[in-house]
C-alpha cells in the first residue's frame, strides 16, 4: 500500500514539473512573439559627396527603457542588399558597423529619461557599401536605381527595464523610411513635346520678393522615370541646404530626370544634339509660368557630365535665357562648337568646373578648349576651377596611407555641391554660389 501510494505521489510530481516547464516554455515563446510582433524599425537615409547612405536604424522596442540601457554593443545589425534588376538579385550582405546608439523619441531625438525607441547610428562612408540603397547597374541599365537592403536586428546584450530585463529581439519588421533633405522636394511627372519627363522641385519659403530658379540637370546614372534618383545618386539636394539657399535669399530649385541620357542625340549619342531639348525647355518654361514669384531675370543651369553637355546645349540654342551657367565635367565636345555657336554661348556668364584626371569626359578635348575660344573671343563673365583631382575635403575620409581618399576624377560634381570652387573677381575672392547669385539678365 505505501509503496503504491509513493509511486502515485512521485507521477503526480512529475506530472506537475512537466506541465510547468511546458507552461514556462509557452510564456517564454509568447513573450518572444509578442516581441517580435510589437518591434520594427525605420530607415534614415542622408546624401553624402559619393551619394546615399542609410546613415541611422530606430528601433521601434515595444516598450519604453532607459536611456542608460544601451549602448552600442546592445544590437547586432546585419543587412541583405538585393537589386531586382540583377540575376541573381543579392548583391551582398554582412553585418554593419553601429558607431552609437541612444534611446530615443519615435521621430529619433535623443530621450531625457526613458523611451521607447533606439537608435543605432551607422558607420558610413564612400568605400562602405552595405550601407548604400542605390546600386549603379553598370553592366546593364548603366543606371542608378534604389534597391532591397533587408535588415536583421539581433539584440545581443539585456536592457533593463521597470519590469525587468528586456531581451531576446529579433527585429525584421521595416516600416518605413525617411530620405533627409529628398523628402522636401515634390516629385511630379508631366508631358513636354510627346515626351514624359519626371521632376523633382522645391520652393522657397513665401516672401514679398520675387526668387531665382535654379536648374540642375543630372548626370548619366540618373536618368529614368523616378525623379528622386537624380537628388540622391550624388548631393545634388544640396541646392535647398541653408548654406546654399542663404546665398540666393531662398531660391527655388529645379531638377527635371531624362528618360535615358541627355544626350541620346538625334544621330547618335552626344553628337551635339539632345532628343530632349525641346521637352526640357517646355518644362523649364512652364514651371516658371505656374510660379509667377519667379525671377525671370535669375533662372541659372548648370549640370554635371551628361548635365553639363545639356547645359551647353541650352544656353547656345536658347541665348539671353539664362542668367548664368555652371557647366561640371561638361561633355560637349569642343570640335561641335561652331563659331556662331561661341557666339551665342558667350551671352551667357559661364563658370566651368573640372579635374585634370577625369578620364570619362577629359578635359582637353571638352571644357578646356572651349573656356579657351570664350576667352580669347573676349567673353567678359566666364571663369573656370580645374582641379588636379577629386579627392575628400572634409577631413573625415582617408586612403590606407592617410592621405586624403581620393574620388574617381569625374566626380567634381562634389566641389560645386561643397560650393568650393571660387576665384578672384574685383579682387575679392568669391565663390562659385556667390558668384551665380548675384547674375541677372538685368545685369547682362
Amino acid at each position: 500500500m505505501y509503496q503504491r501510494l509513493k509511486k502515485y505521489v512521485l507521477l503526480a510530481v512529475t506530472w506537475s514539473l512537466a506541465i510547468g516547464i511546458i507552461l514556462s516554455y509557452e510564456k517564454t515563446a509568447l513573450a518572444k512573439q509578442a516581441h517580435e510582433k510589437a518591434t520594427s524599425y525605420r530607415t534614415v537615409t542622408e546624401i553624402h559627396d559619393w551619394g546615399a547612405a542609410i546613415t541611422k536604424i530606430i528601433i521601434d522596442l515595444g516598450e519604453p527603457v532607459p536611456t542608460n540601457s544601451l549602448t552600442k554593443e546592445t544590437f547586432k545589425v546585419h543587412v541583405a542588399r538585393s537589386d531586382s534588376r540583377l540575376e541573381p538579385s543579392l548583391l551582398e550582405q554582412g553585418d554593419r558597423t553601429v558607431k552609437k546608439a541612444y534611446v530615443s523619441d519615435k521621430d529619433g531625438q535623443p530621450a531625457v529619461h526613458t523611451g521607447k525607441y533606439a537608435v543605432l547610428e551607422m558607420e558610413v562612408g564612400p568605400a562602405v557599401s552595405l550601407g548604400a540603397p542605390l546600386n549603379y547597374d553598370e553592366y546593364g541599365t548603366g543606371l542608378n536605381a534604389w534597391i532591397d537592403s533587408q535588415y536583421t536586428i539581433t539584440q545581443q546584450k539585456d536592457m533593463i527595464t521597470k519590469k525587468g530585463k528586456l531581451s531576446g529581439l529579433v527585429v525584421k519588421q521595416f516600416t518605413g523610411e525617411k530620405r533627409e533633405l529628398v523628402d522636401d522636394f515634390t516629385i511630379k511627372k508631366g508631358i513636354y513635346h510627346n515626351i514624359e519627363l519626371a521632376y523633382a522641385s522645391h520652393a522657397p519659403a513665401k516672401d514679398k520678393k520675387k526668387n531665382p530658379l535654379i536648374i540642375w540637370l543630372h548626370g548619366g546614372g540618373e536618368g529614368g522615370t523616378d525623379a528622386t534618383i537624380p537628388l540622391s545618386a550624388n548631393k545634388a539636394v544640396s541646392f535647398v541646404t541653408k548654406e546654399t539657399q542663404s546665398y540666393f535669399e531662398g531660391a527655388y530649385v529645379l531638377v527635371p530626370q531624362a528618360p535615358t541620357k541627355w544626350m541620346d542625340g538625334y544621330t547618335g549619342e552626344a553628337d551635339g544634339t539632345s532628343i530632349y531639348k525641346e521637352s526640357l525647355m517646355a518644362l523649364i518654361q512652364e514651371y516658371v509660368s505656374k510660379n509667377p514669384d519667379i525671377d525671370p531675370s535669375r533662372i541659372y543651369i548648370g549640370g554635371a557630365s551628361n548635365g553639363g553637355y545639356m547645359t551647353m546645349l541650352m544656353i547656345r540654342d536658347y541665348p539671353k535665357y539664362f542668367a548664368a551657367a555652371f557647366p561640371v565635367c561638361e561633355g560637349l565636345n569642343d570640335r561641335l562648337i561652331t563659331e556662331q555657336d561661341l557666339e551665342k554661348m558667350k551671352e551667357t556668364p559661364i563658370w566651368f568646373v573640372a579635374a585634370k584626371n577625369d578620364t570619362v569626359l577629359p578635359p582637353t578635348i571638352n571644357t578646356l578648349p572651349t573656356y579657351e575660344r570664350l576667352v580669347k573671343s573676349h567673353a567678359n563673365n566666364v571663369y573656370l576651377s580645374l582641379f588636379e583631382d577629386v579627392h575628400d575635403t572634409t577631413g573625415l575620409y582617408k586612403n590606407n596611407d592617410g592621405s586624403p581618399y581620393q574620388y574617381n576624377g569625374h566626380s567634381s560634381w562634389i566641389y560645386l555641391y561643397n560650393n568650393e570652387p571660387n576665384a578672384k573677381i574685383n579682387g575679392a575672392t568669391t565663390s562659385i554660389m556667390e558668384w551665380m547669385s548675384k547674375q541677372s539678365l538685368n545685369n547682362n
